[in-house]
């Protein structure tokens, strides 16, 4: 589905993904793991098309997408959404006209924008909340729009940088367990950015630990807990 081929990206003279090879699967759910500046964020915009990488290849759904300082794919030709950690809603659109937003770009009728949004918000529980302005939104109400805001779009693959980081413990897991249900239900590829171990393990399938740009170790949470392959994984997969 995804696949990454000694990606590099430098900024100046500072590396900030450093020859990172990776195969992502359909419907897998891969978290990449690690402390700030590790090259997650970095990694996840190479992926979606924002920025080119220095070397290296990434191929989605066996096309190339981005070379050596080119993107051949543009992002919105990627079929990818993507979730921000500021989560970027309009805030001068009601919660209807931010769903709509997308949809109207891509030039739906307005009953093919509305069956799409009352199926989004039914699976989402926004009813009710459709009229509403973003201020007036808590905020797991806000994570829902951005959430349904980006699934409404059907993309097949979804991008998620540190969603969670301003919900509290509680929301933070009524959460997890929404993405890890639709991800599922929809047969998504989930590709998700967090330096929480717990996050992490609640999220993904298989963990990517990243740490000064480099791909340290990638696996299932029972390989990177048994098995890790130096200090800075221990560390990381026994925090508390």
């Amino acid at each position: 589905m995804i696949e990454l081929k000694n990606i590099t990206k430098k900024y100046k003279n500072a590396v900030a993904v450093d020859n990172v090879s990776l195969k992502i699967e359909p419907k897998e759910s891969v978290v990449f793991a690690g402390m700030s500046g590790s090259g997650k964020t970095t990694l996840l915009r190479l992926i979606a098309g924002f920025e080119a990488p220095d070397s290296g290849e990434i191929q989605i759904r066996g096309q190339c997408a981005s070379k050596p300082h080119k993107i051949i794919v543009p992002p919105n030709r990627r079929g990818i959404g993507m979730i921000f950690q500021d989560l970027a809603l309009w805030p001068h659109l009601s919660v209807l006209e931010n769903l709509e937003f997308g949809l109207k770009a891509r030039g739906l009728k307005k009953t093919e924008r509305k069956q799409k949004i009352e199926i989004i918000s039914d699976l989402i529980k926004l009813n009710g909340h459709l009229s509403r302005y973003p201020q007036s939104l808590s905020g797991g109400e806000k994570q829902r729009v951005a959430l349904a805001r980006t699934l409404v779009l059907e993309p097949d693959i979804m991008l998620m940088d540190e969603p969670l980081s301003n919900l509290d413990t509680v929301l933070k897991d009524e959460f997890q367990n929404l993405i890890t249900s639709l991800v599922k239900r929809l047969k998504l590829v989930l590709l998700y950015v967090t330096h929480d171990r717990d996050e992490a393990l609640a999220v993904a399938d298989r963990i990517a630990v990243m740490s000064e740009g480099s791909l340290v170790q990638t696996g299932t949470a029972n390989d990177l807990l048994e098995n890790p392959k130096t200090d800075f994984v221990k560390k990381f997969m026994r925090k508390t």
